[in-house]
Parts: C-alpha cells; sequence; structure tokens
C-alpha cells in the first residue's frame, strides 16, 4: 500500500512539477512486483495453514488487517490505469466488491456486541479507510454503476471511520494499559480517515472546497501530533513499522493536490518536503527489512 502510494505521489508530481515519468514507472513495478508475491505467499499458507488464515481472520484485531489486502487491490488499479484502462476497471471492481464484504463482516461481527474496549486499536480503522479508498481509486470510473457504488462507499467509509476513530481514541485516553511498543507505529493510522477521506471527497466531486481543506489540516494536525510519539529509537524495527508507509502516503497525496488548488509556495514547500519525507522512509522501511530478513529475524516465531 505504501509504494503504491509512494508511486501515485510521484506520478501527481510529474503532473505538477515535471517529475520524470520513469520515477513513478519504476516504483509501480516494485508495488505490483511485492503485490505479487504477497499474494502469492499468502495464498500458500492458506492452502498449508487453513486454520491459521481461519484464526486470523476470525481475530478482533487481526482480521481488519485483511483490509490491507483490498486496499491494496484498489491502489494497484490506480497504478496501472496508464497501461490498461481496462485492467484498472477490473482490478477496481474486485477490489470494490472484496472491501464492502469485508466492511459488512467486521461491522456484523462487532454489532453482536461483548467486545472488549482493550482491542479498540488503530487497526480498527482498516476497513473504513479501505470502503474509502473505493471512491479514491475509482471516483472517476466511467461505468454507469460506478456512480452510486462510489457515493455508497463515501458514506459507509465516513461513518465507519469516524465510529472507530472515536472509540479508539477513548480507549487510548481512557484505558489504563498502553499500545506495546510494537503497536505504537500503528497510530499513524490515526490520519487515513482524514487524508483519505479527502482524496476520495475531492476525487469524486472533482474540487477542492473548505470542507476538504478541514479534512486535510487535521489529519495533518494528527500527523504532527503523533510523529513525536512514534519516532523514537526505543521502539524497535519491525515489521509493523510497514503501518507508517500508507497513511503518510495518503497524506502526501493530498498535500501536492491541496498545492496544486491553492498555488501558495508554503503549501507547496509542504508537499515537496512531505514528498521527499515519504521516499526516504520508503527506502528505509525496505532496507531495513530486507536486512531483518536475511538476518532470519522476519519471520522467526515469537
Amino acid at each position: 500500500m505504501g509504494i503504491s502510494g509512494l508511486a501515485l505521489a510521484w506520478r501527481q508530481a510529474g503532473h505538477q512539477f515535471g517529475a520524470s515519468p520513469l520515477v513513478d514507472a519504476a516504483i509501480s513495478s516494485i508495488a505490483v512486483a511485492i503485490f505479487v508475491v504477497l499474494c502469492i505467499a499468502y495464498a500458500a499458507k492458506a492452502v498449508l495453514h487453513p486454520s491459521a488464515v481461519r484464526g486470523e481472520f476470525l481475530h478482533p484485531i487481526a482480521g481488519n488487517f485483511f483490509g490491507t489486502v483490498t486496499i491494496a487491490i484498489l491502489l494497484i488499479s490506480s497504478v496501472v490505469a496508464p497501461l490498461s484502462n481496462r485492467a484498472s476497471e477490473i482490478l477496481w471492481s474486485i477490489g470494490a466488491a472484496a472491501t464492502i464484504t469485508l466492511s459488512f463482516t467486521i461491522v456484523s461481527r462487532l454489532l453482536r456486541g461483548k467486545v472488549d474496549a482493550g482491542h479498540s486499536v488503530p487497526a480498527w480503522l482498516i476497513p473504513g479507510v479501505a470502503t474509502l479508498d473505493i471512491t479514491v481509486a475509482g471516483g472517476t470510473m466511467p461505468m454507469g454503476w460506478a456512480r452510486e457504488l462510489n457515493l455508497f462507499s463515501m458514506a459507509v467509509g465516513t461513518m465507519v471511520a469516524l465510529v472507530f476513530f472515536t472509540m479508539i481514541m477513548s480507549r487510548l485516553i481512557h484505558h489504563q494499559e498502553k499500545l506495546a511498543n510494537e503497536m505504537v507505529p500503528s497510530l499513524m493510522i490515526l490520519i487515513a480517515p482524514f487524508e483519505v477521506g479527502f482524496l476520495a471527497y475531492t476525487n469524486f466531486f472533482q474540487r477542492v472546497d473548505a470542507f476538504a481543506a478541514m479534512l486535510f489540516y487535521f489529519g495533518l494536525f494528527v500527523f504532527f501530533s503523533l510523529a513525536f510519539k512514534i519516532f523514537k529509537r526505543s521502539i524497535a524495527f519491525a515489521a509493523g513499522w510497514w503501518a507508517l508507509s500508507f497513511p503518510i502516503a495518503a497524506l502526501c497525496n493530498a498535500a501536492l493536490r491541496y498545492a496544486e488548488h491553492v498555488r501558495h509556495p508554503a503549501m507547496t514547500g509542504l508537499a515537496v518536503a512531505l514528498l521527499a519525507f515519504l521516499s526516504g522512509l520508503i527506502a528505509v522501511l525496505l532496507f531495513r527489512t530486507i536486512r531483518l530478513a536475511a538476518s532470519g529475524k522476519l519471520l522467526a516465531p515469537r
């Protein structure tokens, strides 16, 4: 998700600032390749260890991470759009159907009641953000039925994300038990509903208005509020640090789009700074993940 978001950010930078399309193409290729590898790997796990996959899906926290798969499909549909509109439409349709099904399943599960408040963690936002991503990736899809599906997705994604955001904030403020260190990077997911909401709204209505600006600025405020809490040497690197990539990619894409609208030097500078930060972050995450895998610690049982 993060690498796809980076590719789309560089595509936007090419449109706004004349950045080479080769950068976008190279990052897009990496994103697609990693997506295919991960899909094959998890499909193998599903075949060899179906009970483990079922356990993950039914888990009150881990089950939400299945939304990352549907988000990835939706983003890949945007990544491949310059090469094939038909492939983009097919991938988006698959991703949209899977996302709505997952959101319905997760919400239905929660409405059964007896949910432990301690399970209210940032990962809960993933299904709602995934539903908003339907409109981010498909707000301008040409199919006759796409407009209503996009409106439905914005409505569901907005309300689910806001309800879950409130529950998570309540847990973080009032619950005595703090998040485990390895889950601290996932706090950055809290900016996603606002920045992805901004992208969904502006992509569908094809305008940037005061409401869109409010979404962008609040997400930016949350980003700076969380940065000092997350970027600490005391938090060891692990695969969970990838939770930073997608929300910050959403923020970067939103900043680029907003900068294009307001055309103010300060906002343009912020957008460029965020693009540089996101590019460096993804590079560091890739390097450290490869190094962790080479040491045998990445997939070591805990």
